[in-house]
């Protein structure tokens, strides 16, 4: 008997002490709101597109709501404009001026620069995201610090750095090179991101515009290559491209009733026309509810 008190005697004196048998905390459980998810309605029927890659993002969530071969590695063409103007914004100001090199004016879209003309940066980019100007494009590159190949350089790292996984650029105008491939899904990245930048989505969302070189002597009419731009509600950019072997190309950016969609397409036969019906699709066959949910939180603190 005299051992069974002194146990229970310990047992007492450790309830009492021992910190891992004190009071649990009162929980409490306050709702917490997430963004409104996309929500596809029941019978809704997928559109066929000629594209070879097509995307469709709800920017709000992540949530992609459309795919068609999101990571087939295809050509560009002028969506490579994209990264090329991200390169250029991280480099130079928008008031420098810039020299137009000698050989600028490669095949394709130009704004007619002559070499040695000298042009500010802000200009440039209208001109390479506005008109689709390679000129543009390889005067930005051409005047880059260490030359134009350290400007594929830093087009390839950042790429990288916007986890573009299937992409890669040998030239900043979009001709079709042996290794110049992009997917459908990385340049839906890529947009996402370019559109954060005030300046890019300000360039992008503009039908036209007339701009001059440094000496205010020489004018350039320009108008927006992108057909759904001002003609289709809520279409805001984002780029278009096109070459024989690329087919067309157009990346866009849309809000409207305050959902962000960007989409892709790449391969297609008719860009204008698949885009605005994936757009109409998307908002007569997705209903964005949403989310709330009773989270824990302990002696009432958030």
């Amino acid at each position: 008997m005299i051992v069974f008190v002194f146990l229970a005697s310990s047992a007492m004196s450790l309830s009492t002490t021992t910190p891992y048998l004190s009071k649990k905390p009162t929980l409490t459980f306050l709702p917490k709101e997430f963004p409104a998810n996309p929500i596809l309605r029941n019978g809704s029927s997928f559109p066929v597109v000629s594209a070879q890659g097509a995307m469709v993002v709800d920017l709000g969530t992540g949530i992609s709501l459309y795919e068609k071969n999101p990571d087939a590695k295809l050509l560009p063409a002028s969506t490579t404009k994209i990264i090329t103007a991200l390169v250029a914004l991280d480099v130079y100001s928008l008031d420098q001026i810039l020299t137009v090199p000698k050989g600028a004016g490669v095949d394709g879209q130009k704004m007619g620069l002559y070499s040695g003309e000298q042009m500010r940066v802000k200009d440039l980019l209208y001109g390479l995201l506005v008109y689709s100007a390679n000129d543009a494009a390889m005067t930005l590159a051409g005047s880059y610090p260490g030359g134009y190949d350290a400007f594929i350089d830093a087009m390839n790292i950042k790429a990288r750095d916007l986890s573009m996984e299937n992409s890669k650029f040998t030239n900043p105008v979009g001709l079709d090179g042996d290794s110049q491939r992009s997917t459908a899904k990385d340049m839906v990245r890529a947009s996402e991101v370019a559109m954060r930048n005030p300046e890019f989505a300000k360039i992008v969302g503009t039908k036209s515009i007339t701009l001059t070189d440094a000496t205010g002597k020489i004018k350039y009419n320009l108008g927006n290559v992108n057909e759904l731009l001002g003609e289709v509600p809520g279409v805001l950019g984002v780029k278009t491209g096109w070459t024989e072997n690329a087919r067309e190309n157009l990346i866009t950016y849309v809000e409207r009733d305050n959902h962000k969609i960007m989409i892709a397409i790449l391969g297609s036969q008719d860009r204008f026309g698949e885009t605005k019906e994936l757009i109409d699709w998307t908002f007569s066959n997705y209903e964005w509810q949403k989310v709330r949910i009773s989270m824990p939180v302990a002696d009432g603190k958030r």
